[in-house]
């Protein structure tokens, strides 16, 4: 190519979830990220601050469209999605021709009338640009991949750990491959070949020795060998109710169909022979703060995954706090819960005052009943921090009006709207340590192996919620049997391939 290739970038990037969760509308993208034309170059870090270092250094023209990121919550309002899918397009349309789009997008966000939004969007853009005009894009490791999006994509990527921390990699990935395409230097030929496997994410991390673990070093190890340009393991996102949902791997290879397809079906057929090292063990409330009990020191961490935010929960679970209030009232400990009723009350209380609080399950009733807490008010805040690293590297989290109740020797951070936890920022940000706590609460499955790597123990909480460790319990509708885990054996199972056009 004799110029310097035009490359429009962009996205929207989310995670849904269909069992519970507060739907996600254009508000929480204004909370977190939500950059338009111009704005979308001055990312730094992060999956677009990967995609734009590798398109500045490698001397092609970046044409900025829309890029809208926020966390996880219930499907996207139909008013949202068609609003930032209708300014991505028309910001494409207005940059003129281009050589080549690169989108970072997750891969498990639905909308209200949308159950594909990344192959909706997809096919979209393939429309726009024609069918010789090059189309990338990253997906977080948990997508939900679908046929739609290997047939409108010329490569999809996903992220290759879990903890989150190689997003601004991933996207220097993405790049590369979508210059070296649009230069000719490679033809990518993509499969993608996915089983029934819908599981949690507690045992899916990618250090160690653990079944997800292993399963993305076979699939990385591919990468070694001559013509095969990219290869990603995807633990598909239980919490949507979706038809076809499943976990596999997608090899992309330069010209070479059949090795993608044969190792794609590899990797998938592997994921099904490791299905039961994917389920968690889990303990009762009681029985998890009676066996931290018998635990000398702390912190002990409570993982009440079935609540986390990073899954699309709305953080509003009480089945922990009530636990410790029962069974340890005096143990100093820590507990998160988004209760923007509550919140306000604290407010208007004020700093220092008695409250009684009906406390939980008021943002998503479904799941629970609240808890009768008197305490008294600690603190008030505003409820922002910075994140340190991972998906959102330096972007400011809004919990919106906060306070920090105390009950006995449990401190509760209240907060208004629900955010996904790292490294523990939201603790920090109202003055709470973990080095002097018994027991602390944790709603994520997974980012608590960052934030907390002085835990003496982490015991998986079996509680109501919508992001529960394991998914046996989940009212799946849309998700036709058999799967596993409602399935433990399926007769002549195959995994199901799809493959891009070359």
């Amino acid at each position: 190519m004799a110029s310097a290739p035009r490359i429009a970038v962009g996205g929207i990037l989310t995670e849904c979830n269909d069992f519970g969760g507060v739907p996600i509308d254009l508000e929480a993208f204004e909370r977190f990220e939500l950059r338009r034309g111009d704005e979308v170059l001055g990312a730094r870090s992060g999956v677009m601050g990967g995609m734009l270092d590798a398109l500045s250094g490698r001397g092609a023209t970046a044409a900025p469209l829309l890029f809208g990121s926020t966390s996880p919550g219930g499907p996207v309002t139909t008013e949202c999605y068609e609003a930032l899918r209708r300014e991505l397009l028309d910001r494409l349309r207005a940059v003129g021709p281009v050589d080549g789009v690169l989108l970072a997008l997750h891969g498990a966000a639905v909308a209200e009338t949308v159950d594909d939004v990344e192959g909706d969007l997809l096919e979209r853009v393939r429309g726009l640009v024609g069918p010789e005009v090059r189309v990338v894009a990253t997906l977080d490791l948990h997508a939900h991949v679908t046929g739609e999006m290997v047939r409108f994509a010329d490569g999809l990527l996903g992220w290759e750990t879990y903890p989150h921390v190689d997003t601004y990699t991933t996207g220097r990935r993405g790049a590369d491959l979508l210059l070296d395409a649009v230069s000719g230097s490679v033809r990518p030929c993509m499969a993608l070949a996915k089983v029934p496997v819908l599981t949690g994410a507690v045992n899916g991390s990618t250090e160690g020795d653990g079944p997800f673990a292993t399963l993305m070093r076979r699939a990385k190890a591919l990468e070694a060998r001559p013509g095969v340009l990219s290869t990603s393991m995807f633990l598909v996102n239980p919490f949507l109710d979706r038809p076809g949902m499943g976990s596999g791997g997608l090899v992309i290879t330069d010209g070479d169909p059949d090795t993608a397809r044969r190792e794609a079906a590899a990797l998938a057929a592997e994921y099904w022979e490791r299905r039961h090292d994917l389920e968690p063990e889990m303990s009762s409330p009681r029985d998890a703060v009676r066996a931290g009990l018998g635990i000398e020191g702390g912190p002990v961490l409570l993982l009440e995954t079935a609540d986390a935010c990073g899954g699309g929960a709305a953080g509003d679970g009480v089945a922990c706090v009530a636990a410790l209030i029962e069974l340890a009232p005096d143990a100093p400990s820590m507990a998160p819960v988004v209760d923007p009723d509550a919140a306000a009350a604290c407010h208007a209380a004020g700093a220092g005052a008695p409250v009684d609080l009906r406390l939980g399950h008021r943002v998503d009733p479904r799941w629970g009943e609240p808890v009768e807490i008197s305490g008294v008010v600690e603190t008030l805040g505003a409820g922002r921090f910075a994140y340190r690293g991972g998906i959102w590297e330096g972007t400011v989290g809004e919990m919106g009006p906060t306070a920090v109740v105390r009950a006995g020797g449990l401190r509760i951070l209240v907060s208004t709207h629900p955010t996904y936890e790292w490294q523990g920022e939201q603790f920090e940000s109202v003055g709470l340590d973990a080095d002097g706590a018994k027991f602390v609460v944790v709603k994520n499955p997974m980012n608590y192996r960052i934030a907390y790597p002085g835990a003496r123990a982490a015991i998986v909480v079996d509680s109501p919620g919508p992001t529960p460790a394991s998914c046996r319990a989940l009212p799946y509708v849309r998700m036709a049997r058999p799967f596993f885990p409602f399935d433990d054996d399926i007769k002549g199972l195959q995994p199901e391939v799809f493959a891009s056009s070359e």
